[in-house]
């Protein structure tokens, strides 16, 4: 392994020597009795492995990142190469990740399990319906959507719901742009009743963020019961409790719930649940398999999607919020290249060295730092290393990060795995070991909307002003009728900014923030307000990655990245 050897990640990953997942088991000390199967290498755990007390013991480790860019920074790879480091130096560490979409990686990323020699495995599976809970998700949230559509049809039995305030919509896991709006119930009166409607994707699906923020089987059923589905033509509110969907829901459930055991390239524990995007939903893996890994290890080490701006922000003050979780330590990843894009280098001369892009660049790590600062929790840069990167610019990069105050190490868990990490497992562990405290929350939950809303807006993104168009003020008032308000809010924003405007990299402060409308996630237990062309069923490229996955006759899939 060295940092010159040019192989595919998915022919790293097809010619790794995989343990039986009994034996990855038994690491954790966990009975091969207490396993559910999915094969050799993967298996669910049961929940009755929560200890509350060993939860408080452990120490737990947010990966994060700056505002993403499109050569990418490598946070799953930073997350899964500094478990394997942290292993290495004599920390009982498990990694802790989101399921992967098929959206992204038949769209554009062609796989999310990590890369080089710091990957999950067996990677094909991981990539491709794993365990099946996606599809679980995906057939509990379309059954209730049934469920709405048969009782609006089957008048008798009716709850009298007026159809235009329905807003629960379908979903798929595929990224499929002419699904976004559809009209529903044509064909005649057999048809059912025609109105609009349309798909998310299911990592939007309003059952994804339950699943991942529920304590229990019992607390599943109540939140899925909690949905609010939409207004009787007298006003009155319903939820999916009134149309008794939720047992049936939680059936489809029944498996989904449970975390997933697969391993690392070097045979370390991982566990894999949930996927919520965080740019339209909390963007965190479920509260059950954080605090599964917690239970079983010293260390645990987890991400939250996209840039800090979103899934630590939404992490923080949403799932912390509920599950009364903290980080111990933030791990901030960063690239020498992705700071050049935010300085103003063309894409297309990233690999060519560039102090003086990189210095204007380095304003968005800066960002990033102060908004970790914000929640009272200690910092640690990962420098991802790229075979481009000049040893100027790294030098650079890790001076200014201690000018800032934060501790930075070059990482290159890519190229050498655990080998490759030490150095910032270390860092980790020395900055985790000096920290006795707890997060601090940006807002306060009980604050009316617009405050919170306000309060991320200016205090993490750096905006000037929100702006809220007519839907959503219309919104907050219907929200406030339904006695939804104290929720906590969780902003759809695009990732490629910390403004609603993707185009604005960088930076850039007092801009405007826009509102366009708000979402009602009250079995989740949170707000959604909409920004900017947030878009919660994604489309794919004029060259998606599906062109490029293939399988042969032996079975062996090719593509995958």
């Amino acid at each position: 392994m060295n940092r010159n050897e040019v192989k595919s990640d998915l022919e790293i990953a097809q010619h790794a020597k995989l343990k039986h997942i009994n034996e990855i088991a038994g690491v954790l000390g966990v009975a091969v009795d207490d396993l559910e199967h999915y094969g050799k290498y993967k298996a669910k755990l049961p929940l009755n492995l929560i200890d509350t007390d060993k939860i408080k013991k452990a120490k737990l480790v947010l990966v994060t990142a700056i505002t993403p860019t499109p050569p990418g920074e490598g946070k799953t790879t930073t997350s899964i190469g500094l478990t394997e480091g942290l292993n290495r130096i004599g920390k009982k560490t498990t990694v802790v990740l989101r399921e992967p979409s098929l959206g992204p990686v038949f769209g554009i990323k062609g796989g999310a399990a990590g890369g080089g020699y710091s990957q999950v495995v067996p990677m094909e599976d991981i990539n491709l319906h794993f365990t099946g809970d996606f599809s679980a998700i995906e057939k509990a949230n379309n059954l209730l959507a049934a469920l709405i559509d048969n009782n609006i049809y089957f008048q008798k039995e009716s709850l009298g719901i007026d159809s235009r305030t329905v807003k629960w919509k379908r979903v798929m896991d595929m990224n499929d742009r002419s699904l976004r709006h559809i009209i529903t119930g044509l064909g005649g009166r057999a048809g059912g009743t025609p109105r609009e409607a349309g798909f998310n994707i299911t990592a939007a699906s309003e059952i994804m963020a339950i699943l991942c923020l529920a304590e229990s089987f019992q607390d599943l059923k109540t939140k899925l019961g909690n949905i609010y589905v939409g207004d009787t033509y007298d006003n009155k509110p319903i939820y999916a409790r009134d149309l008794k969907a939720q047992g049936a829901m939680a059936a489809l459930l029944k498996d989904a719930i449970k975390p997933n055991l697969v391993q690392t390239l070097e045979g370390n524990p991982a566990i894999i649940h949930g996927g919520p995007f965080a740019n339209i939903a909390q963007g965190t893996n479920s509260v059950l398999a954080t605090k599964l890994g917690l239970s079983l290890s010293d260390y645990v080490v987890t991400e939250a999607g996209f840039g800090a701006d979103l899934g630590a922000e939404k992490f923080l003050n949403i799932k912390c919020g509920y599950s009364g979780l903290s980080p111990s330590a933030v791990v901030i990843v960063a690239t020498v290249r992705a700071l050049k894009y935010h300085g103003g280098q063309d894409i297309k001369t990233l690999t060519s060295p560039n102090v003086e892009a990189l210095k204007k660049g380095v304003v968005n790590l800066e960002k990033h730092l102060e908004n970790i600062a914000l929640y009272g929790l200690p910092a640690v840069v990962s420098i991802n290393r790229f075979n481009s990167d000049s040893e100027e610019e790294l030098s650079f990069l890790k001076s200014r990060c201690e000018e800032l105050g934060a501790r930075a190490e070059i990482s290159e868990g890519w190229a050498l795995g655990g080998e490759g990490t030490m150095a910032l497992a270390r860092a980790v562990v020395q900055t985790v070991e000096r920290f006795s405290g707890r997060y601090q929350p940006v807002y306060d939950w009980n604050s009316d909307i617009k405050t919170k809303v306000e309060t991320i807006a200016k205090k993490v993104y750096g905006a000037g002003s929100v702006v809220y168009q007519a839907k959503a003020i219309a919104d907050m008032k219907h929200i406030e009728s339904l006695g939804l308000a104290h929720l906590p809010i969780c902003i759809a924003k695009t990732q490629k900014s910390f403004s609603d405007d993707e185009a604005l990299i960088g930076r850039p402060e007092d801009f405007e923030l826009t509102v366009r409308e708000f979402e009602i996630a009250a079995g989740a237990g949170f707000l959604v307000p909409i920004t900017g062309n947030i878009m919660r069923l994604p489309g794919l490229p004029a060259v998606p990655a599906a062109l490029h996955i293939d399988i042969d006759d032996a079975g062996v899939i090719s593509g995958l990245s």
